[in-house]
């Protein structure tokens, strides 16, 4: 990974839109600061397409689609897409597998979440997880004691045993039943929502992100950013960012908005 610094001026100019994860890449320390979203907002305000790609909940996503200054949100690690349709006034969601095949594997997430909490003492089911839709978020950090390595390893494990894909970020275990991710759903969203070939467009996007469940994300984009605490998961992820902020998390993510924004002055 190469300091953000040694980006080249010419390349930044080329960037027409900017993906973003939140947990500890938007948000530090479980919150939005005002540095944060005042880059998002001037990033939005300066032309930039602006989409946070998470894991967090539909119910957020819901929050985020309408209030923040972006442009869409795609939610639980890729099981769908929100946007506010402005035309019509509406919020509209497109998710990426139907409705029954979404209510079967939640019944199969069942047994996973049955036998995170026999094996793994300590872990927790997220806060958030009333509002998903299509996913089980294991906390191993965020509400509860921090658990060692061996145990996040232990969940991905349990998940993996019942067929269901397993994502570690900052804070969760994200399991689901399905073969998206954020990155095929994010080429989705841009082929079906903007008409834009994200393949052979990459070199004008950039995605920031922190943690493994990124890495799809950091293979995809030639000019991939992580955040300075990226370098906590680096021996975690097949794939790397080519660029690294000075700063963690949020101060990180306000760095690289500054970094495209004086490229366009």
């Amino acid at each position: 990974m190469t300091p953000l610094a040694q980006f080249p001026l010419a390349d930044r100019r080329t960037v027409v839109g900017v993906f973003a994860d939140i947990d500890d890449t938007i948000s530090t320390d479980g919150n939005l600061t005002a540095e944060a979203y005042s880059a998002l907002e001037a990033l939005k305000n300066a032309g930039f397409l602006v989409v946070p790609v998470t894991g967090r909940p539909a119910g957020w996503c819901d929050h985020v689609a309408r209030f923040w200054p972006v442009d869409a949100v795609v939610g639980e690690n890729g099981a769908f897409w929100m946007w506010l349709d402005k035309e019509q006034r509406r919020l509209r969601t497109r998710h990426v597998q139907d409705d029954a095949t979404r209510a079967q594997g939640r019944r199969r997430l069942d047994a996973v979440r049955a036998d995170v909490a026999r094996e793994v003492p300590g872990a927790g089911i997220a806060s958030d997880q009333a509002y998903r839709v299509a996913d089980l978020a294991i906390d191993f950090r965020e509400d509860v004691t921090p658990l060692p390595d061996a145990d996040i390893a232990r969940i991905v494990a349990i998940f993996e045993r019942h067929g269901a894909t397993a994502k570690v970020s900052s804070i969760h275990v994200n399991g689901w039943f399905g073969d998206y991710d954020k990155l095929t759903t994010t080429r989705l969203m841009m082929a079906e929502l903007y008409g834009i070939d994200l393949d052979a467009g990459r070199s004008r996007y950039v995605f920031v992100g922190d943690s493994p469940n990124d890495s799809p994300m950091f293979g995809f984009f030639p000019n991939a950013v992580g955040v300075a605490n990226v370098v906590d998961f680096a021996d975690r992820m097949p794939h790397l960012p080519r660029w690294v902020t000075m700063a963690r998390s949020g101060a990180g993510f306000a760095e690289l908005a500054r970094a495209l924004l004086d490229a366009r002055r």
